[in-house]
Order: structure tokens, then sequence, then C-alpha cells
């Protein structure tokens, strides 16, 4: 349990440069205080003393702005940037260093009791604002860009942005996962207005040779003429 604690306070130091002490990472951080509250909740609701689970997870609510309920299973090294806003629901499974900012949704699109959030793999990180919805899987090394409404399966290592999301990476390069491990994330949003240009170049670049193939042929219809 306290080594599962020292895992959280790590987590805050390895990826907010705002940290500077342990005494302020204790008491300034609520999403730190949302995961302690979770992980006494959890206990309780694995045990099935439910009541008392569902009524600590109110308190942590209440306290940090930040629901999770009981029910949802969390990884280690977990991290909640800022966290006002943030809905993990009963279903959800969410891996190891996994980073939410605030006002992300790992919500249900269904009433039935049964796995109706998703599953979050490691090393996943979910921009401000993105709503997550459905019980599938955001495969490990992910990204969600802020805002985005994701309602499918996303692929492994792959990079979503937008309403509805779409992957816009399939794949990250060596040098793009460093920066992530340091905190460094991309802009997916600029990685997607590249991909634009980068098509836009090639298609301007077969206009040209359309056009110099064209004038090729007018000269050689002109000369026979």
């Amino acid at each position: 349990m306290f080594l599962r604690l020292k895992d959280d306070i790590k987590a805050v130091f390895d990826r907010d440069p705002a940290a500077r002490s342990i005494p302020e990472v204790l008491f300034c951080y609520p999403g730190l205080h949302a995961i302690w509250f979770h992980r006494i909740s959890h206990w309780f609701w694995k045990h099935e003393f439910f009541f008392i689970g569902r009524f600590i997870s109110h308190m942590g609510r209440f306290f940090t702005g930040i629901e999770i309920h009981p029910g949802a299973t969390i990884g280690k090294g977990f991290f909640i940037d800022h966290g006002m806003g943030v809905v993990i629901g009963e279903t959800a499974e969410i891996g190891e260093n996994v980073t939410l900012y605030h006002g992300v949704t790992l919500g249900g699109v269904s009433w039935e009791k049964t796995k109706r959030h998703p599953t979050i793999g490691d090393n996943v990180v979910i921009g401000s604002g993105a709503k997550v919805l459905g019980p599938f899987t955001v495969g490990k090394g992910s990204k969600i860009g802020s805002n985005s409404v994701v309602v499918r399966e996303v692929p492994a290592n792959s990079t979503v942005v937008g309403i509805p999301g779409r992957v816009v990476m399939a794949t990250e390069k060596i040098s793009e996962r460093m920066d992530l491990e340091h905190g460094n994330l991309p802009d997916p949003e600029a990685k997607a207005i590249s991909c634009l240009f980068d098509q836009i170049r090639e298609l301007e670049r077969k206009f040209a040779a359309l056009s110099a193939e064209h004038e090729s042929l007018k000269t050689s219809i002109s000369g026979k003429n």
C-alpha cells in the first residue's frame, strides 16, 4: 500500500515540472488526493462494502472536483493534472503510467449492467476536455488530443484528434516516444496539418508534371502541323 502511494507521488514529480517539494505535492495536488480517495474506496468496493466505497468516493468528489467510481480499476503511476471535472466510470480500466488532464471523461453509452466504460492501456495521455465513451480499448502508448470525442477502438501508439476522434498517426517514431517519456507532448493537430501540407505539396508536384507533359504534347502537335 505504501509503495503504491510512493509511486503516485513519484508520478507527479515525473510529469509535472511545477512540482517543487513533497509537502507541496501532498497538500496542493487534488489529482493526487482523488487517487488516494479512490485507492481506499476501491478496497471497500472489492470487499463488497458498496455503500462505504461509494460514500468515500463521494467525499473525494466533494473535496477534489474529480469523480472516480470505486469500481474503476486503476494501475500504478496514474496522474491527473489539474483534474477539475474528470469523470471515470464504474467499469473503466486504466493501465500503468496513464496521464489525464482536466475535464476528461471515461464514460459509457449504455445503461446495461455490463462492461460499458473504456479500457486505457499503459502510457496513454488524454488531453483536457477529451471524452472517451464506450467499452473499447485505447491501445498502449496512444495520445488523445484535447476536446476529442473517441467512440471506437484506438490502436496502440496512435494519435487521435477531432469529433468524432480519428487516428491521424498510427505509429510513432522513437524520438516521439522519448519526448513523451520526458513530458514533452507532441501537438497532434499540428501533425495533422503537417500531413495535409505534405499531401498538398505532392498534388502540386503531380500537377506540375502533368502541366509539363501537356505543354510538351501541345508543342509536339504544333510542330507536326
